[in-house]
Parts: structure tokens; sequence; C-alpha cells
């Protein structure tokens, strides 16, 4: 089966040694998505997550997709407890993207990220048409 390896540099550019997504058949694999190169790198992890959704929203639009095509999602947060006390926050963003149309999610715990001010990291796989 084909892999079609493709970066969105006008969406969430990747690094020299990854590509942001491969596509094989009808499925597509994105790799984590940051607010890194933004302005809201550095800003509370809510700021940072309303862009990362953004980011995975418009690669999947450019995939001829929908967020509601993503079946499963790995979230990376530097600070748990910091999550957890802006949960109202949190479930209202997802609930704006996916729109009740929720991926199974796991939750993980980090040290760090990349690049200093990057708190919340996501990584996506989807099931396109």
């Amino acid at each position: 089966m084909e892999k079609i390896r493709k970066n969105y540099p006008d969406i969430a550019p990747a690094g020299p040694t990854y590509s942001r997504g491969v596509r094989v058949g009808n499925l597509l694999f994105i790799s984590g998505c940051t607010a890194r190169g933004t302005e809201a790198q550095g800003k509370p992890a809510m700021e940072q997550l309303r862009v990362t959704l953004d980011r995975i929203a418009r690669i999947m639009n450019d995939e001829g997709g929908a967020t509601s095509d993503i079946v499963k999602i790995t979230t990376f947060v530097t600070s748990i407890s910091d999550w957890r006390a802006h949960q109202e926050e949190q479930e209202a963003l997802f609930a704006e993207y996916f729109q009740g149309d929720y991926p199974a999610n796991t939750l993980v715990e980090i040290t760090a990220l990349a690049e200093d001010g990057l708190d919340v990291e996501i990584e996506a796989i989807a099931e396109l048409s």
C-alpha cells in the first residue's frame, strides 16, 4: 500500500527529521502538533490547546476530512494538575472542535516537550473516506 508523506508548512511546520502526516490507504497519521512558533507558545496551556486543535482541524480540512474523522488522539501535557485545573475550559475546547464526535484519547504527563514554552502536544489518527 502506498504511503504518502506530507508536511503542512502553512499549518504546522514539521522538523527536518519527520513528516507531519503520513497517509496509508484511508488512514492518516498526524505527528504531534503543538503551538510551536505561534504567539501561544509560552502562554497558558489552554491557549496552546486552542492553537494545537486548530492546526489539527486545518490538516484534516486540507485532507478533505473533518475532526469527526479522527478516531484516536494522544494528548501529552507537562502538568496534569494544571490541565485538570482548567478542565471546564479544556472540555469546552474539545467540544468546539469535535462537536460530540470525540476520538479515543490517552492523556500522558511528560517532563518536557521539544522546546521551552510548550506544554501541550497532540498526535492523531484519522480514517478518511
